[in-house]
């Protein structure tokens, strides 16, 4: 060899591209493609991370024990069950270093979040992708197609980007279909929002089983995109497997500390939460009124369906606002390609996309 050569697979993988920022030649862009929280973050948790700049020089808690204590304290968890990432995506990615190899195969839904195929096929293994139900995840499907060699179950939980979500009921039903060897992945990246009395963004079974775990992240309703802070709740000898291979210090000084400080900040929290519901069924109503279809969402997003006529597809939708400076996510590769999904952005926004969408649809007042 001539140069140094990528083990096979490695190349066949699609990498995974985020939701587009700019609109060039608008003047003011809103940017909904990525599922930020138009409120930001708590004050306290940009007060915590101001502060660490003091000590910049120093190596972070290996362990992250401040913020494990944090995460434990509000969620009434032992910390010894906690494991932080550099976001959620990284703990998925140690989930299948670990836990996959050559010829294993690890089960996703068809709308299920990209990261999921890509960390399957970089451990070597394959990804098992079944069919979703309206929208929303099919238990009995992916029971039905559990082998011999399948060893790993990716369940996002509200879906994204369908925004739809599985009861508890049906989770502890997959959970005992699925043989013991196999890990149940419950990514519950948007549990914040959900306010659904069958609910449960998988603690509780997480408590109660030896081979589920449970992931979550400080990327959404937290407002912590930028510091890629995620934790995952799991059994014993799941922590101490992936602890094995994680990165000594995985988590930055000021990621750990406004964290734990944005977790104690329950009251910031539930702010945004009721931001968002009441945009949510506001944009839902008003989108459906001018002719569009929308999957009813959980989460802080809205997947809007366009219909199937020369000029009011979606791409025609997304190049129309986007010339107005309203940057929603094309979600074709996740299995729709005549939809968007937008972000809940600050009321302005909101309104703006509202406006726009009817001067596109044929309803403007």
């Amino acid at each position: 060899m001539s140069k140094p050569v990528p083990r096979p697979g490695i190349l066949d993988i699609a990498a995974y591209v985020p939701g587009k920022e700019h609109a060039p030649g608008v003047a003011r862009v809103y940017k909904l493609s990525s599922n930020e929280t138009p409120l930001g973050a708590s004050p306290k948790a940009i007060e915590a991370f101001k502060a660490a700049a003091d000590t910049l020089a120093r190596y972070p808690d290996g362990q992250a024990v401040e913020l494990r204590e944090a995460i434990a304290a509000v969620h009434g968890l032992n910390p010894a069950n906690i494991l932080c990432g550099n976001g959620s995506d990284e703990l998925l990615g140690l989930l299948c270093h670990v836990y996959l190899g050559a010829g294993d195969e690890g089960i996703i839904t068809e709308h299920g979040f990209l990261v999921y195929k890509i960390q399957i096929l970089g451990a070597g293994a394959v990804p098992v992708v079944v069919r979703e139900k309206d929208c929303t995840v099919d238990v009995d499907v992916i029971l039905a197609a559990v082998t011999e060699k399948t060893k790993i179950v990716f369940i996002a939980n509200p879906g994204n980007p369908t925004g739809t979500y599985v009861p508890v009921s049906e989770i502890r039903r997959l959970q005992a279909g699925l043989p013991k060897h196999v890990v149940l992945v419950l990514d519950a990246a948007y549990a914040e929002y959900v306010r659904r009395n069958d609910y449960e963004a998988g603690i509780e079974v997480v408590s109660s089983n030896a081979n589920v775990v449970m992931t979550r992240t400080f990327s959404k309703a937290y407002g912590l995109a930028a510091l890629r802070v995620g934790w995952m709740y799991a059994p014993a000898e799941i922590v101490d497997a992936l602890n094995r291979v994680r990165g000594p210090f995985n988590l930055n000084a000021p990621a750990i500390a406004a964290g734990a400080a944005a977790i104690r900040d329950q009251a910031f929290v539930q702010q945004a939460v009721s931001f968002n519901q009441m945009w949510v069924e506001t944009l839902t109503r008003a989108l459906e009124a001018i002719g569009l279809k929308v999957t009813p969402s959980v989460a802080n997003f809205v997947l809007i369906h366009f219909p199937e006529i020369d000029g009011k597809r979606a791409a025609d939708a997304d190049e129309f606002l986007t010339s107005r400076g309203y940057i929603l996510r094309a979600v074709r590769g996740y299995g729709f390609a005549n939809a968007l999904r937008m972000s809940i952005g600050p009321e302005e926004a909101n309104r703006g996309v509202i406006a726009a969408l009817s001067e596109f649809m044929g309803h403007q007042s």
